[in-house]
């Protein structure tokens, strides 16, 4: 019988939830076939089977943490295996008329894939690879000899180079909507699994050309296009992130920070619904993202001394410098906001008060001086909050954070954000004006020592300084800071700094190298 470890899945993870398992209990598994589906830190992870045989019990239930290296399944190696997908290929080639009855739907799925690309056994194993291959990996999938455009990924040719010439897909034959197979997953190849990732497309809504409507490369990627031709023309969600207060770190202070309610020191609220409510109340377990979010949020209380600091900054001459520029960057291929000039804003007050930029090692009792600048940035999504990290951020022009901004927001949208993208900030950002707000009170992310709250750029009339009353584009700064780490005399000055630099973008651009 083999035990199946939930594995430590990236550094300083020390646990993981079990979202949901896709296999049951005395099903055949195969070598690295999916088991259940992990979420560590905001991340979520198909975990693969160790061993091929039968999965005999399920050690932990969805929704349970569990701790790294914990039993999570029993499989038992003497069972009926289900073969390998390149076993299975090997099977099926040698004995064609009974192929597609035994073969597991993983191997359908990497026949399917090497029918379509026209490959070999080897080249499948090679496509089997999950969120770690790019682009061009995923269109070396492709059989055909054109050009094939998608929409946010370029032109490239069969064998993955970019491609110059007009892009074309040919006429699909798209008999009917994606079939779903017996554990509700839809029928799809996997580089077509992966390409509908990239392009944050439902499978469910792709039709498939393959046999039994499988859904191929091509299929995605004429469904892409078709989205993305009938879709209205609006501003990218992705240029201007819709970010909250309240950002949550990849990583906790301590582990008792990462316990949730019942590890904590204190004991836990019950709530009691009041007499006659029972019927209007709906419950829902604190699972996956949320559950991530309240343990972050819980860490930063108990493990932080909060106190903010509020300040506003007369952006006028920043607005003005922006729309000189946004024809240059619009020509470069940048979507330009006003969040790459604060980064660089942030970086060269962090270097002048250099407290801002520390943490605290609880275990340890020692305050770790940083002289590295990752920047987190807070993006509210769909699923909850995450802070993609981007890094070196005193080594990098305004047009590379700005492409920055874009990407990490869009992949933190779509939930395709890697484990290391929203761990090792060592400040953080939060864009609360992208929604309107006046001014906020942030949550610390930590283990860092502060963050920097941005709020809503508005006209208001200022009095100026020959005493004459001018609109001007204002907007407030709120910084909480750790005051165990950072004094408020020092934090008041570095919200100076910040302003001074970015009431004047030409010097900001001298000094923030």
């Amino acid at each position: 019988m083999k035990e199946v470890l939930l594995p430590e899945l990236a550094e300083s993870v020390v646990e993981g939830e079990i979202l949901k398992w896709l296999v049951n209990e005395g099903d055949p598994v195969a070598l690295e076939q999916p088991l259940c589906e992990v979420m560590t830190d905001k991340v979520t992870v198909e975990l693969p089977s160790p061993v091929a045989g039968i999965l005999k019990q399920r050690m932990a239930n969805e929704g349970d943490v569990v701790a790294v290296h914990a039993v999570i399944a029993l499989i038992d190696e003497g069972g009926n295996a289900a073969p390998s997908p390149t076993q299975a290929i090997q099977d099926s080639a040698e004995n064609p008329t009974t192929a597609d009855a035994q073969l597991p739907a993983q191997a359908q799925e990497e026949r399917e894939q090497i029918a379509d690309q026209g490959g070999s056994i080897v080249e499948a194993g090679h496509m089997r690879g999950g969120a770690d291959d790019d682009s061009a990996s995923l269109f070396k999938a492709f059989a055909s000899n054109e050009t094939v455009k998608v929409q946010g990924l370029g032109a490239r040719s069969a064998s993955g180079a970019p491609g110059s010439s007009t892009a074309g897909t040919g006429t699909l034959n798209r008999e009917s909507a994606a079939p779903a197979r017996a554990d509700g997953r839809v029928l799809a190849v996997p580089a077509a699994r992966q390409l509908a990732r990239e392009l944050n497309l439902d499978l469910s809504q792709v039709q498939g050309s393959g046999p039994n409507g499988r859904i191929r490369v091509q299929d995605v990627v004429a469904h892409g296009q078709g989205a993305a031709a009938q879709a209205p023309a609006t501003p990218s969600a992705a240029a201007q992130p819709q970010t909250a207060s309240a950002p949550a770190s990849a990583q906790p202070t301590t582990p008792a920070a990462a316990k949730g309610t019942g590890g904590m020191p204190v004991a836990p609220v019950q709530y009691r619904t009041p007499k006659g409510c029972e019927a209007l109340e709906d419950r829902v377990p604190l699972r996956g993202m949320r559950r991530a979010i309240s343990n972050q949020m819980q860490a930063s209380h108990l493990y932080t001394v909060r106190t903010l600091t509020v300040d506003e900054v007369n952006l006028s001459k920043l607005v003005e410098f922006r729309s000189r520029v946004k024809d240059e960057a619009s020509a470069a291929g940048v979507k330009l906001s006003y969040l790459p000039f604060i980064f660089k804003a942030v970086v060269a007050a962090l270097k002048k008060y250099p407290s801002l930029n520390t943490s605290f090692d609880e275990a340890a009792q020692e305050i770790v001086q940083k002289r590295y600048y990752n920047l987190g940035m807070a993006v509210a999504t769909d699923a909850g909050l995450t802070v993609p990290v981007i890094r070196d951020v005193n080594h990098k022009s305004v047009f590379e954070l700005a492409r920055e901004v874009v990407d990490l927001a869009g992949r933190a949208g779509s939930g395709k954000l890697a484990a290391d993208e929203l761990a090792g900030s060592t400040f953080s950002i939060t864009n609360i004006g992208s929604i309107g707000a006046l001014f906020s009170f942030p949550i610390i992310n930590v283990p860092d020592a502060a963050i920097l709250g941005v709020h809503s750029i508005i006209k208001r009339p200022i009095v100026d300084e020959n005493d004459n009353i001018v609109v001007a584009h204002m907007m407030y700064l709120s910084l909480s800071f750790d005051h165990r780490l950072v004094d408020g005399a020092e934090a008041a000055r570095f919200c100076k700094e910040v302003i001074r630099l970015l009431e004047n973008p030409d010097r900001l651009m001298l000094e923030a190298m």
